[in-house]
């Protein structure tokens, strides 16, 4: 049975010291419903305990491939199932295709490489994929100081924000694809950073909702400018997504997609 919450932890000890567990839900959000009807969940091929299916996200960017984080596969593994329910159950349609991580992708690297794509063999007609940004807009938007102001949307299947109890942080999935917005923290050449504080009222990302988009833009944005990998362990602190914009993502995705 894969594991929502493994911990990357030489991914993680390249990023910053408060950076410490992998972002699997949206928190502080509403249910998008068919705001981003291209953002899909993997599914298990069984169900977790709590009887949830979902165990990372994702973005339709073509009619057939789907963008997603390498880190959400498993050594070997050559399809995975996704669906584009806002809500999942058993017996929706799943779209089934090869997954296909970053080759460069490795867990001990500064920069990780860690994005992955299913390819399906047929298009998905009925979805209007996501737009990729085009090279260097985000290094653009911040030399003429627009990223400062900006307004991010992050999408996903995974868990709500963590209650606290005696046993400590309970979280809590519901298959269901919900959204948030966030603010600019920073920005390096690979790593887009929002903060996700509700003190400053910002959402963002938690366990569940690796690979999913953070769009540029309010809620009716399809720009996908960066996808989910990692945050810290309360979910309220900061959300650090893999730029889209940067060569790195740009060299993998190109043999997939027309880019911009």
């Amino acid at each position: 049975m894969r594991i929502r919450t493994t911990l990357l932890a030489a991914t993680l000890a390249a990023l910053t010291a408060a950076v410490a567990v992998p972002a699997l839900a949206v928190t502080y959000g509403v249910p998008d419903g068919n705001a981003h009807p291209q953002v899909g969940a993997l599914i298990a091929d069984e169900a977790y305990s709590d009887g949830t299916w979902a165990y990372c996200s994702g973005t339709l960017v073509s009619p057939t491939v789907f963008v997603t984080a390498a880190h959400c596969g498993e050594p070997g593994q050559t399809t995975a199932p996704v669906s584009f329910s806002s809500r999942y159950e058993p017996g929706d349609r799943l779209y089934t295709g090869r997954y296909v991580p970053d080759p460069r992708y490795d867990a001990s690297q500064s920069d990780p490489h860690d994005i992955a794509v299913v390819v399906f063999d047929k298009a998905i007609a009925d979805i209007t994929p996501a737009r990729l940004p085009a090279a260097g807009l985000l290094d653009r938007m911040k030399d003429d100081g627009t990223l400062s102001t900006a307004t991010f949307t992050s999408v996903g299947y995974g868990s709500l924000e963590p209650v606290n109890g005696p046993g400590g942080k309970t979280y809590a999935y519901t298959d269901t694809r919900n959204r948030a917005s966030g603010s600019l923290n920073s920005l390096n050449k690979a790593w887009l950073r929002l903060s996700q504080n509700p003190a400053t009222g910002d959402g963002g990302t938690c366990y569940g909702d690796s690979g999913g988009p953070n769009f540029l833009g309010d809620a009716t944005s399809n720009l996908l400018v960066a996808t989910t990998i990692t945050g810290d362990s309360a979910c309220r602190s900061t959300n650090v997504d893999y730029r889209l914009d940067a060569p790195s993502a740009r060299e993998f995705l190109g043999r997939f997609v027309a880019l911009p």
